[in-house]
């Protein structure tokens, strides 16, 4: 008996398995939904309780803050229930492209608010085996409800793509405001770095390694002040780095260096010509990426704060440290980084900014940081700086904003047919049946925030200029 219960647990076919796994996933979101959604509603309750405590409101008007939150609530539930969809959202702009989809800036056609959405060809997240990658961005951002961090206010699916609805930042990125510019003064490096470290710090604080720190992904919102974004890596929630690209192609390469022998103006040309198409691609660039990332001997948050280092170079400087002809050729520099982390004579910086790059981008074991953020913030670089007011303050570099859809931070893309039907491109790798077989990978994908649902007519003071 026990020999033909094995045998026949063993006869289950790939089909069978594949349900059962997909039906024990659907029950344990749906339980799990449950449950966030009732401690979600206590968590505002008490923060609503606590906001009104230190206001010292009367009894009254208690009453009422307590009706108005209790009638939100319900709207809430019901606006939950409605499906959103494409069809509620009018697109007016492409406003970035990547290697698996692309950012739109749309408006809500019930409220006229603004978003960036942000879409992802299913076929493409199935083929290149990203579905984690994106999952972890989506439960990260719902996780994360800070200052430091773009707030997405909703996330849904078709057949065809997933969308993430953030919000608008209308500063555009750092990558942008970078190649726009030679270099940044030391006063504005000092802002900008002084923000990045507040905020990578806030991720570590939710027990997150970010692990893709690099200007592309510091967004500045309508006032130029940072925020994070794109969450893919996420440590414990992503496969390793892409690593293995690099390394299979290492061996066959040369120790010269092409670009070893161009002085720092003609490095800074090369790298923005070519910092754009390898933010498109699906290799990327491991300029900013950490050492002990890629030998995956094992790493922890500090590697962030590697990240910002050649960051913190780029800006002073006019190019990464590290920055070559290839990824390949960066990778190998990266790795021999006590050989090619030099600093240009030819663009004097001050001896406290090239110590604090240099603590920055050494061994992990003597990065700062190591004792905590607070031994980054006390360095000599950052003196003056007001941390428990800077995003209240001026930003090193004023943004101006002329209108609800201004986009004139970003670049300019052609449209795309992302949001058409696209029955070949599904087929053409994956057949219709196996696409819809995978399907349920993409299985509580769903998210609403309560703000975004409850809010009316709260379109930022900035955005009501009118259209361009």
């Amino acid at each position: 008996m026990a020999m033909r219960g094995h045998s026949s647990s063993s006869l289950l076919s790939n089909h069978t398995k594949e349900r059962v796994t997909m039906a024990k996933v659907t029950l344990e979101n749906f339980y799990s939904n449950l449950v966030t959604q009732h401690e979600e509603r206590e968590m505002r309750q008490q923060k609503l309780e606590k906001v009104m405590d230190e206001e010292g409101l009367p009894d009254e008007e208690k009453r009422l803050r307590r009706s108005e939150h209790a009638r939100k609530e319900t709207e809430f539930l019901r606006l939950k229930r409605t499906r959103l969809g494409l069809d509620d959202f009018e697109s007016l702009k492409v406003i970035g492209r990547g290697a698996f989809g692309e950012v739109r800036l749309v408006q809500k056609k019930d409220t006229g608010h603004v978003y960036a959405m942000k879409i992802l060809r299913k076929a493409d997240m199935l083929e290149k085996e990203q579905v984690g990658h994106i999952r972890a961005e989506r439960d990260i951002l719902v996780q994360a409800d800070s200052l430091w961090v773009v707030k997405m206010f909703y996330s849904f699916q078709d057949k065809q793509n997933l969308y993430l609805l953030m919000e608008f930042l209308p500063g555009g990125d750092m990558m942008t405001l970078l190649m726009k510019k030679d270099t940044l003064t030391e006063e504005e490096t000092q802002f900008y770095v002084a923000e990045t470290v507040l905020a990578i710090d806030s991720i570590h604080q939710l027990g997150f390694i970010h692990r893709d720190i690099k200007p592309d992904n510091l967004l500045l919102d309508s006032k130029g002040h940072v925020k994070l974004s794109d969450f893919g890596l996420c440590t414990g929630l992503k496969k390793a780095h892409r690593t293995e690209f690099y390394r299979n192609m290492s061996h066959s390469l040369s120790n010269d260096f092409t670009s070893q022998n161009m002085n720092s103006k003609r490095k800074a040309e090369t790298w923005k010509r070519n910092r754009r198409q390898l933010a498109f691609s699906t290799v990327g660039t491991p300029d900013y990426i950490a050492p002990e990332v890629f030998m995956q001997t094992g790493y922890n948050k500090l590697c962030d704060w590697w990240s910002l280092g050649v960051i913190m170079y780029e800006m002073l400087i006019g190019y990464p440290p590290f920055c070559s002809d290839t990824p390949q050729e960066t990778y190998k520099k990266v790795m021999n980084w006590k050989e090619t982390l030099v600093f240009p004579p030819e663009v004097p910086i001050s001896d406290r900014a090239k110590h604090l790059i240099l603590r920055f981008c050494c061994e992990a074991d003597h990065r700062i940081g190591a004792a905590g953020v607070e031994e980054i913030k006390r360095n000599p670089f950052f003196e003056g700086v007001d941390y428990d007011h800077i995003r209240e303050r001026p930003a090193a570099i004023p943004i101006e904003i002329k209108s609800i859809d201004d986009t004139s931070n970003f670049d300019e893309f052609p449209e795309s047919d992302i949001l058409q039907p696209a029955v070949t491109a599904v087929a053409s790798s994956h057949g219709d049946a196996d696409f819809k077989n995978k399907d349920w990978v993409f299985i509580n994908y769903t998210y609403k925030r309560f703000e975004g649902l409850t809010a009316r007519g709260a379109i930022p003071s900035y955005m009501k200029g009118g259209k361009r």
